[in-house]
């Protein structure tokens, strides 16, 4: 497995050197760099948006996920990101529509314009960082894990953590936003490629899908229902996971920003297609994983069980192949939501265009420093971790729709909502408050009523400037 692994990633850091190098001449200006040309067709649209919205928990912590809570993890992931597909279709053309007569700089810049106050901005770049940051760290932690497990005493976790965070760092800032699609692209085929072959091994192990079915039957029958053996699947989780995942799109700066970059609207609502089946593609392998540890693995712990599907019952090649997947898949979320977060910023930022994009870049490399030392704090409870980060950010989701569906500013009242509905959020993670009121999850009903509270406070706001508009 080394030579190989020493073949594949001479092969895979070339490929990132060359694609970077070849954006870098393509990139003009700071537009460019930031916006990659705003002129992205369906092929590398749906490639970039798939492979930052699939990550690390996509190899290391689905297939985990599967094989401790069983089928229902089909319902959380696979139903939640069909669905999803049909809200880009949706709110990506309201959201262009509004740019068109507003312009577009970042997410916090565009919620500056609508709202007409600086508020709205920094509560959605304070809610981004505070979730994003995290995310991107369990991706570096998940892969650092997996080659010091690979590769004992070679180097630690931290330094492990540390390469991957200056790998993602060089290309994105020699190439802005065109080198890292270009990237994310090569990754998703990576990804989607290694997580099948591996799943066709595991196929071959049962003698068919339908006698892995009745082998999982045999091991643990509730695996094949909901809520499953731990209790995890019950209505309230997978109704929060459905509206979580279904509003990333809206809510996440990596993802929305990939909308406003496609180069007409036919192009976005292919890649929106395009989206839906590399979904079910990649979701659907990762269920054979799981059931494959769970009748082989069962008692075995996350990496322990990870590194013997991955590595160990697979041939040289493959394992080697699956380290390079890991790797990929690890970059190809990271750098989109550390540049996510510098054009964010940006966006926040006045002055001369030339001082701004220097301190963008500097901030880039903060935020990737932010994450590297969040990821040698953080646990190794990937999905889980990764539905948090969903979860967060999704509460900002009533403040974006306000901006983008009202015709007049909404005023500050959905903002201080939303950053109360933040830290109360943020609060009842860290247990210092309660995770449960009224008997609904904290972040179902925190969602529910930041929703509630924004058509109120746009109601009353429609009044207020009717009125005025009156006298």
């Amino acid at each position: 497995m080394s030579t190989w692994l020493i073949i594949l990633s001479v092969i895979y850091i070339s490929l990132l050197v060359l694609l970077s190098l070849r954006s870098r001449r393509k990139t003009k200006t700071a537009q460019d760099f930031i916006f990659a040309g705003s002129n992205i067709g369906m092929v590398l649209g749906f490639l970039t948006f798939a492979a930052t919205l699939f990550s690390t928990f996509t190899l290391m912590g689905m297939p985990d996920f599967f094989r401790l809570n069983g089928a229902g993890a089909w319902i959380f992931l696979a139903v939640s990101d069909g669905a999803m597909v049909f809200l880009i279709i949706w709110f990506g053309f309201h959201l262009r529509e509004k740019i068109s007569q507003k312009g577009f700089n970042g997410i916090s810049g565009l919620l500056n314009v609508c709202y007409g106050n600086r508020l709205a901005g920094y509560v959605y770049f304070f809610g981004a960082f505070v979730f994003l940051i995290p995310y991107v760290a369990i991706q570096i932690r998940g892969v650092a894990i997996f080659l010091n497990a690979t590769f004992p005493g070679i180097l630690p976790v931290w330094i492990w953590a540390s390469v991957i965070i200056i790998i993602l760092l060089i290309y994105s800032e020699l190439g802005g936003l065109k080198a890292i699609m270009y990237a994310d692209s090569m990754q998703g085929i990576i990804l989607l490629t290694v997580v099948w072959i591996i799943a066709l091994n595991c196929i071959r192990f049962f003698g068919g899908i339908p006698e892995m079915f009745r082998q999982v039957e045999q091991v643990n029958r509730e695996l094949l229902s909901v809520p499953g053996p731990t209790g995890l699947f019950n209505f309230q989780f997978l109704l929060a996971s459905l509206l979580a995942i279904l509003l990333l799109p809206v809510t996440q700066p990596q993802l929305t920003t990939r909308l406003v970059v496609m180069k007409n609207l036919r192009a976005m609502h292919r890649m929106a297609v395009g989206v839906g089946v590399f979904a079910n593609l990649i979701i659907f392998p990762t269920l054979i994983l799981g059931f494959y540890g769970a009748v082989r693995y069962p008692d075995k712990n996350t990496a322990d069980f990870i590194s013997q599907v991955l590595l160990f019952d697979q041939p040289g090649i493959l394992a080697a192949a699956a380290i390079i997947g890991l790797l990929a898949a690890a970059l190809s979320t990271s750098d989109s939501q550390i540049f996510a977060l510098g054009t964010e910023l940006r966006s926040l930022m006045k002055g001369e265009e030339r001082i701004v994009f220097i301190r963008t870049r500097i901030a880039m490399v903060i935020f990737g420093v932010a994450a590297l030392i969040f990821s040698i704090l953080s646990s190794d409870e990937l999905v889980l971790l990764a539905r948090v980060s969903f979860a967060g950010t999704s509460l900002m989701a009533p403040m974006v729709f306000a901006a983008i569906f009202l015709k007049y500013p909404p005023g500050k009242a959905i903002p201080i909502a939303t950053f109360a509905g933040l830290i109360v959020f943020v609060l009842s993670q860290l247990e210092w408050i309660p995770g449960i009121i009224l008997n609904i999850r904290m972040d179902l009903f925190l969602l529910i009523l930041l929703f509630f509270l924004s058509a109120i406070f746009a109601y009353v706001k429609r009044s207020s400037v009717r009125n005025n508009t009156a006298s």
